[in-house]
């Protein structure tokens, strides 16, 4: 469990030199894992650590926290709604409250920008200004984003998010990508230096992330549970999901399954109202977002799990978090044939053609018929996950774009109030 303390508790011993503020403006901290794993693997590399974040709505709750050592200041935020007015209020009330609560951190030696929106270069700039360095935590490519999610074409909104990129690009000192697909991009489009762009995968901890004896109960009284565990936005496909379950059992005659879907999001609502127009209600269970140790439980007990993301310019070259969750778990998995799904799971999936619902389902009945693959192809997705695809991967790379940004900048003293307002000395 991780320990909360108020920030009048305060940890014993001073933290050395370094100071870093992470910057994250579409989820909460430490909800959001990627951002959590950095947060931890900076910290016991000596550096003192803040994070700035909107509040969660169940959790993450508190205006401040200092969780593990890492000191967490969260400020309150509306999701967008109403189309591009909407997203214009949200982006500019987390614009105005990362910058109040920038001030009150003080100075740092890095701010360390997570995207989406492409806008928090602003923040950025300000604290370069006052001898911070810039990481871009490139989490998502928002010019794809756009158009997979709005399907707009690429219109006067695309142009402008295309101008936000590129000014981020050229803001930062070293750019982090989630995989090669989002470095040839930062090089090829962003016009970094490849030396300046540093991988950074997202991988699931194992320490936390493990399986448990599975539940047959949760099956609920079928001889097979499927699973499929993410955020339900435009672009992730669950919709894609039902109606190949629908196809399984219409198509197929299967009716010895029972589905969960785990997580929440903008289409939640209209997910479950699909499933009960295909008349999947009986077979389908949504639970919403539910505790770690609930997800371990039902990803135990999966016999087959899902990743329905379409193919569209932002999921293919995109690394999808719940198949590597499905992986450390020794799930086998259903995709779509995505570039960076078989860069991912590799043969601990098997990949329909591209949007094919019929064929999605007849590789769910082809796995779920055949035990033994399922069990190679679960420990195929362990030891990548151990191996290639390891956090411990990634904490080099992290620590060494740190190092990079830093090179031959003196740290910032926290302690001199008059260094907040002045330039760094080149």
């Amino acid at each position: 469990m991780l320990g909360d303390t108020s920030f009048g508790d305060t940890v014993s011993g001073d933290r050395p030199d370094r100071r870093a503020l992470i910057l994250v403006e579409n989820l909460s901290v430490p909800f959001d894992r990627r951002v959590w794993q950095e947060c931890t693997t900076l910290r016991d590399a000596g550096w003192t650590v803040h994070v700035i974040c909107p509040r969660g709505t169940k959790r993450d709750t508190e205006p401040e926290a200092e969780i593990d050592g890492v000191r967490i200041h969260r400020y309150p935020l509306r999701a967008a709604t109403g189309g591009p007015a909407g997203y214009l209020r949200e982006y500019g009330s987390a614009l105005w409250h990362t910058v109040r609560l920038a001030r009150k951190v003080g100075p740092v030696d890095v701010v360390h920008a997570c995207n989406p929106p492409d806008l928090l270069f602003l923040p950025a700039l300000w604290l370069k200004r006052r001898g911070a360095r810039f990481v871009f935590d490139q989490h998502d490519l928002v010019p794809e984003l756009y158009l997979s999610r709005f399907g707009r074409g690429e219109d006067l909104l695309y142009r402008a998010v295309c101008a936000l990129e590129r000014r981020t690009y050229r803001a930062a000192d070293v750019v982090l990508a989630t995989n090669e697909s989002y470095r040839d991009v930062a090089v090829r489009r962003g016009g970094r230096r490849p030396e300046d762009v540093f991988v950074v995968r997202s991988a699931p901890d194992i320490d936390r992330f493990h399986p448990v004896p599975p539940e047959p109960e949760l099956k609920r009284g079928k001889p097979h549970l499927l699973c499929y565990l993410g955020v339900m936005g435009p672009q992730d496909g669950v919709d894609y999901a039902l109606r190949a379950l629908a196809k399984l059992r219409d198509e197929l005659g299967r009716t010895d399954w029972h589905a969960v879907f785990v997580g929440g999001g903008d289409t939640f609502d209209a997910m479950v109202e699909l499933s009960r127009r295909l008349g999947l209600s009986e077979q389908v269970q949504f639970t919403g977002r539910i505790p770690d140790a609930d997800l371990v439980r039902y990803l135990s007990t999966a016999d087959v799990c899902l990743s329905p993301d379409p193919h569209n310019p932002l999921n293919d070259v995109s690394t999808m978090n719940k198949v590597l969750e499905y992986m450390v778990m020794g799930r086998p998995i259903v995709s779509f044939d995505l570039r960076e799904a078989r860069v991912s799971a590799g043969d601990a999936a098997v990949y329909a053609p591209a949007n094919d619902e019929a064929e999605f389902a007849g590789l769910i009945a082809l796995l779920l018929d055949d035990p033994e693959q399922r069990t190679r192809m679960g420990k195929i997705g362990q030891e990548r996950i151990s191996g290639s695809l390891s956090w411990r991967n990634s904490q080099a790379s992290l620590l060494a774009a740190y190092a990079a940004a830093c090179r031959g900048h003196a740290p910032v003293s926290a302690g001199d109030p008059d260094r907040a307002g002045k330039r760094p000395r080149r």
